[in-house]
């Protein structure tokens, strides 16, 4: 304020608030239509020196908050169940951000060095305003049942250009209609799309169906409806979440790592180099079972590798599965490779009622001998945390053909261990693929320490853009509905300054 008037950057400072939803914020949140209403009201009669301080403080108060939350997010993860140390972020002053980027003259300064520093970050923000778009869409208007209101008369092994051949007109039309929307069918040719255009149409589809995490068969089945259903502003919402998460989630805190995202059901292994995020590898995985044995969300530095492991079987596994299971089949314990430890690591491979009621109880385990049975594969990815997540090999390779993988007690399964193990060892002499698969198939326990931690990040997100495309997955665990209360609850409880 100067004279009693705003100044210029008290105007860049109403209109930055005011754009907030720009990131997924919410304009509210920072009093900015009434802080906006202020300035113009100071512009047009000059404020007393008290009024014209408290306005000051007042959008200071509300610029700072607002660079708080593009920085580590606008709540604490931890009340959805992510489990982020916050300390080992980079420290962010956003007072003394505000203050360099006034002395510069523009407050733009100051949400640059603020944000996550994350082409993907940038990359949703932009998707984020194309969504917004199309929340007005007249592709939305005729309602998806439409597609499902009757069966295609099409015979058992007609090809998928066949069955959209025989689609009703209108279902055909709102087909269409939202492929061209959503950008996997080209802009409206001359002629409407006819039979010689089917296979143009199956391929739209097909790409829809890889946005959305589906088997890309170019069939319009019930799980593609399903997706093709979701409305705009729903999909706003999850990119917006998505935009809170990167926020306060822990990246480009190493020069290598690796990252698992749980509804995506893959893992990718990162370098940087020169400031830029390089794809080393890239793998399905096998999560934990919603609502029974869910993978939890956090971070942690990996720093050993194992092969040949035994498996420590888990007290609540035990006592769920195997002891029943060892009650009812006393030879499953060899048939698998089990063993009873009890104190001082006594070993028994002879099942008794009096072991089974000691593993029940807590006082014995069981474990699984390492060789080709074992649940762990031949070999174990360890970054040590209080949930026992890791992680591993696996020798039941089916489940990673499926479109939705969450299938384990909680551990993560890999597809390729072979490339994973030649990442997390990249630099440490005698450690090629070969030396892996050979010591894999040795079965032999031999414990590998990672000269460096690698960071390991366990992220939950349900709006990724890959390739400069959009795609979106399913909300398995429910994380999604549970980050969206608790942000509204956030902005019921501070709605301005």
């Amino acid at each position: 304020m100067q004279a009693g008037r705003p100044t210029a950057l008290a105007a860049q400072a109403v209109l930055l608030l005011s754009r907030a939803a720009e990131h997924g914020l919410v304009p509210a949140d920072y009093g900015a239509d009434v802080l906006a209403a202020a300035v113009r009201n100071a512009a047009l009669q000059p404020l007393d020196e008290p009024a014209a301080a408290a306005l000051a403080d007042r959008l200071d108060a509300s610029l700072m908050r607002y660079l708080l939350h593009l920085h580590q997010g606008r709540i604490d993860p931890r009340q959805v169940h992510h489990d982020f140390d916050a300390t080992r972020r980079p420290p962010f002053d956003p007072a003394q951000a505000l203050r360099q980027a006034m002395a510069a003259g523009s407050l733009d300064a100051a949400v640059a060095a603020a944000v996550p520093a994350l082409p993907q970050y940038a990359q949703l923000r932009a998707m984020l305003g194309r969504y917004r778009a199309l929340v007005a869409d007249p592709a939305w208007r005729t309602p998806m049942p439409a597609l499902a209101a009757r069966t295609t008369p099409v015979s058992r092994g007609a090809s998928p250009a066949e069955a959209l051949a025989a689609l009703p007109a209108p279902a055909r039309a709102v087909l269409v209609q939202r492929l061209r929307a959503l950008g996997d069918l080209p802009p409206e040719p001359p002629a409407p799309i006819g039979p010689p255009e089917d296979e143009v149409l199956v391929a739209a589809l097909r790409a829809f169906q890889a946005r959305h995490g589906l088997a890309e068969d170019g069939v319009l089945g019930p799980a593609t409806r399903r997706q093709l259903e979701v409305p705009p502003a729903q999909r706003v919402r999850q990119i917006e979440l998505s935009l809170e998460r990167l926020r306060w989630t822990p990246l480009l805190q190493a020069p290598r790592m690796v990252v698992v995202n749980i509804p995506e059901f893959r893992l990718r292994a990162y370098e940087v180099q020169d400031g830029r995020i390089v794809l080393r590898h890239e793998m399905r995985v096998v999560v934990g079972r919603a609502m029974r044995h869910e993978t939890p969300v956090f971070d942690e530095p990996m720093r050993q590798v194992e092969f040949g492991p035994a498996w420590n079987v888990p007290l609540s596994i035990a006592r769920a599965e195997l002891v029943p299971r060892l009650r009812a089949d006393p030879g499953y314990l060899d048939r698998e490779g089990f063993e009873f430890v009890g104190p001082g690591g006594v070993v028994e491979r002879v099942p008794t009622p009096e072991r089974l009621a000691a593993v029940a109880a807590g006082s014995w385990r069981l474990r699984q001998r390492p060789g080709p049975r074992n649940a762990l594969g031949a070999i174990k990815f360890v970054f040590p945390n209080r949930d026992a997540i890791y992680l591993h090999h696996t020798p039941a390779t089916g489940l990673f053909a499926r479109e939705r993988r969450d299938f384990s007690h909680g551990c993560i399964r890999v597809e390729d261990p072979v490339a994973l193990a030649a990442f997390v060892l990249h630099g440490l002499p005698g450690w090629d693929a070969a030396a892996i698969r050979d010591a894999m198939a040795s079965e032999t326990s031999r414990t590998v320490v990672l000269a460096q931690p690698l960071p390991v990040l366990i992220a939950y997100g349900t709006a990724l853009v890959k390739q400069g495309r959009m795609h979106f997955f399913d909300d398995v665990y429910g994380h999604d509905r549970r980050l969206d209360a608790a942000l509204q609850r956030a902005s019921t409880a501070e709605a301005g300054p």
